[in-house]
């Protein structure tokens, strides 16, 4: 430990007075007192001494040749820095204004001639426990600088690893804008978008209870899982509960997330959404009305997964509808007064939309307007949806990071799912991932999950189910075929649906067979494959099949389907394979 914090040692003082005899005096008191002394005829050589060694505390005289005590208290103050030493003036003053002026000039106190050794000693003592103090402060305020300093070094670090897991996915397409303003390097609010394989996107947005490190830990499985599942193809109800059971396993005791989790099928222009404690959102329709999106649910990581809904809003749009949500900072920004942005501040900023361009500018702009320059109280993230045709964003999944894994190039494997399981179990996701495992597929996840979504919904509905798809050449038959499917899949019993998938490599990209059975009675396949009205509800699936796949076969009075998938490397996986190697 330095021991100039220690008590015992004796003090360097620096004595500055033009008066021999009193400096002779003052030396013998303090010497008597086991302290080191020096002393100065003037405040100049005062100044070029405590420059040279420095003082624990200095006496000057008031008055002196050269350069006066005031003079002399402003450099040696200045010299000192961030060091306390006290500067105590020795003065036969008694006029008021003269000795303000010493303490304007940086003095802390005053020794009035002639001198008194008790009054000088504990003078001393208590300019010293003050100094001492000063000291261990100091140090305490520097060891706490360095520690933060070292703690933001180490979160930046941390941050950066968060966010290649917590990534921005698909946020860049054309039809999303978004704000997300951290409170601090790390941020409690997430904001993710993932493309899904049968179309569309899933967005996740979310607020955990807190701000900062604590709250976007959470954030990293709920970036997994979120990104893993749909990037599968899992449905946004799958992936809400698996998030609801991780993190009511892993969370402390009142620590949640409120969330809402979008689905959007662009080419049924429909939204799916589920709220769990965010803010009401709203839907601006291209014909000026508002709807509100209301919060039906309690946040993630509160329910046990026997008690948790994730039951979606189902709502049907129009290409130019905008879908606005947000986390409660938006609601809960303040001004300088203390008063909230609000609801009703939200509203006039929407019918403010005109003047600002776009829902996501009118309100940006009306927060900014409210807020001033105060600084924001909670984590700020605002989401903007439009809805557009499927086409405007072709290419979005191509951005996507792509795992460096090399799976098998040549393989065969059958997949069967039987009885309950068809109603309550997709094999969608488990079955696209198997085939995601070859490189040059990765790319193409969209176009094969499409073919076996289309071939496990022919062997359920038409095969296993036998429902007709005359119902659905009309909207109201359209309600009744599905009404039927949920009603059959509930007593479905002692039938099966069967996968066989093989892969082989072509000399430009590689070869998928698909041969899909079900245990059904069969149906007249002939009949379904004349379907062409690409405008009807019926016979679109078969539409995809054939325009994606080529050797489209239905056997075994259509029990049995087989397809081919031929596919080519892309330019893109080109390079990736090169780089793997």
């Amino acid at each position: 430990m330095d021991d100039s914090l220690s008590d015992n040692r004796p003090l360097r003082i620096l004595i500055a007075d033009d008066s021999d005899s009193d400096r002779l005096i003052l030396k013998t008191l303090l010497r008597r007192l086991d302290h080191e002394v020096a002393d100065a005829r003037n405040g100049q050589d005062a100044v070029d001494i405590f420059r040279e060694s420095g003082a624990d505390i200095v006496l000057l005289d008031a008055l002196m040749p050269v350069m006066d005590g005031m003079e002399a208290a402003h450099q040696i103050k200045a010299l000192a820095g961030e060091r306390l030493v006290p500067l105590i003036f020795l003065t036969s003053l008694s006029d008021a204004d003269a000795l303000a002026r010493c303490l304007e000039a940086g003095g802390d106190d005053f020794l009035t001639k002639p001198y008194n050794r008790i009054i000088i000693e504990a003078k001393i003592n208590a300019f010293n426990r003050m100094r001492l103090m000063h000291q261990t402060l100091s140090q305490h305020r520097d060891l706490i600088n360095d520690r933060n300093r070292h703690l933001l070094e180490e979160q930046e670090i941390a941050k950066r690893v968060f966010d290649n897991v917590a990534h921005t996915g698909c946020l860049d397409a054309p039809n999303i804008r978004y704000h997300a303003s951290p409170m601090s390097i790390f941020n409690g609010d997430v904001l993710f978008a993932c493309p899904r394989p049968a179309g569309g996107m899933q967005i996740l947005v979310g607020d955990f209870t807190g701000h900062g490190l604590p709250a976007a830990i959470g954030a990293m499985p709920v970036a997994e899982i979120f990104y893993g599942m749909t990037s599968k193809g899992f449905s946004g109800s799958d992936v809400l509960r698996e998030i609801n059971q991780k993190l009511g396993r892993i969370l402390p005791t009142g620590m949640f997330c409120c969330a809402a989790l979008i689905q959007a099928d662009f080419h049924l222009n429909q939204l799916q959404i589920w709220n769990g404690g965010l803010p009401d959102g709203v839907l601006l329709r291209t014909s000026g009305e508002q709807e509100t999106i209301t919060s039906r649910h309690l946040p993630l990581g509160v329910l046990a997964a026997a008690r948790f809904d994730a039951g979606m809003e189902v709502v049907r749009t129009e290409p130019g509808d905008t879908l606005l949500m947000m986390t409660d900072g938006v609601m809960e920004a303040e001004n300088r007064h203390g008063e909230m942005y609000g609801e009703e501040r939200l509203k006039r900023s929407l019918n403010d939309t005109g003047n600002a361009g776009s829902p996501f500018e009118a309100v940006m702009a009306g927060i900014h307007v409210f807020t001033g320059k105060q600084p924001e109280q909670d984590d700020v993230t605002l989401l903007s949806l439009e809805m557009v045709e499927e086409a405007e964003l072709a290419g979005v999944s191509e951005r996507l990071p792509q795992s460096a894994l090399e799976g098998p190039a040549e393989w065969h494997c059958v997949y069967e799912i039987q009885d309950r399981s068809l109603g309550q179990f997709s094999p969608l996701p488990l079955l696209l991932h198997i085939c995601m495992e070859v490189p040059g597929l990765r790319r193409k996840s969209g176009e094969i999950y499409t073919l076996l979504s289309e071939l496990y919904t022919n062997a359920l509905e038409h095969g296993v189910l036998g429902l007709s798809s005359d119902w659905k050449a009309t909207p109201d038959g359209f309600g009744r075929y599905y009404a039927e499917r949920e009603r059959r899949l509930q007593s479905v019993s002692g039938h099966f649906i069967r996968f066989s998938l093989t892969h082989t490599m072509t000399a430009r990209g590689g070869q998928l067979a698909i041969v899909c059975e079900d245990s059904g009675s069969g149906f007249d396949y002939r009949d379904l494959s004349a379907v062409g009205d690409e405008n009807g509800y019926s016979g679109r699936g078969l539409m995809l099949l054939r325009k994606l796949g080529h050797s489209l076969n239905f056997r075994e009075y259509g029990t049995r389907a087989e397809i081919v998938y031929d596919w080519q490397f892309s330019e893109v996986a080109a390079r990736e394979g090169s780089t793997n190697t």
